[in-house]
């Protein structure tokens, strides 16, 4: 695997080796699930820390286009199996194009240690305390998504703003931190006890689980964020153009 890092560009080395990464996993050589080269050794070799490589690994994790197995490695995924959107909007947004106005039916703010996924995602392994917001929101007749995000510590939130305001709005108008792109995974499961009761459900209803990890316009991580959605009240639309 060839990889060339160029230390003294103003592009950050783990997005100069993530783009690098992606062009080459589309290649003959890369499909149908070959593995990464060993993290250890393809970090020595580009004269790189281990966690700027992982990063950039964790991004394209992330997207679904690597996949870690336990005691094996980083794998390429199948192509064929990742699909995605062209296009994303805020919560706020995708409400107000179906005529809804949105509630928030519980807001909690809190500082909390990551995990060790969150502190990689970030590029943040010494930061013993990040801030976590959870979100109870629907409509004026229930609550149908349970949203936990968690923020980069450089755009520097401190707990007190006023999260009532529109999440991306705080961001671009108070700390200049432009949400540019969104990736996303979504998958379905039964809701457990504690999701059940805040999205006013019976255990093991069916619940989607949205991830989605925004990026500004440089590609810095801003937010890591999860929702738990009612079945009943959320449909994934996703629109293709073929080309002809």
């Amino acid at each position: 695997m060839k990889i060339l890092v160029n230390h003294n560009s103003a592009i950050p080395l783990y997005l100069q080796i993530e783009e690098q990464l992606r062009t080459i996993i589309k290649g003959e050589e890369y499909k149908q699930g070959k593995m990464l080269p060993n993290e250890i050794d393809l970090s020595k070799q580009l004269g790189i820390s281990r966690n700027t490589l992982r990063q950039a690994i964790n991004n394209l994790v992330n997207e679904g286009l690597l996949m870690r197995k336990k005691g094996v490695g980083t794998v390429v995924v199948n192509s064929a199996v990742c699909s995605k959107a062209q296009n994303w909007m805020s919560f706020t947004q995708e409400m107000k194009t179906l005529g809804i106005v949105p509630m928030n039916y519980e807001l909690h703010v809190s500082w909390t240690k990551p995990t060790d996924d969150i502190a990689l995602f970030f590029n943040a392994p010494d930061v013993k305390r990040i801030l976590k917001l959870e979100r109870l929101r629907g409509n004026q007749e229930y609550p149908f998504v349970y949203f936990i995000s968690y923020f980069n510590p450089k755009i520097g939130l401190t707990g007190s703003e006023d999260f009532s305001r529109p999440l991306y709005e705080i961001l671009e108008r108070d700390y200049h931190a432009i949400a540019k792109v969104s990736k996303e995974d979504i998958s379905a499961r039964l809701a457990d006890k504690y999701i059940a009761g805040k999205l006013e459900i019976k255990v093991g209803d069916p619940i989607l689980v949205r991830k989605r990890f925004v990026y500004d316009p440089e590609g810095c991580p801003l937010e890591w964020n999860i929702g738990y959605y009612r079945a009943d009240s959320f449909i994934y639309s996703l629109e293709f153009e073929r080309n002809i």
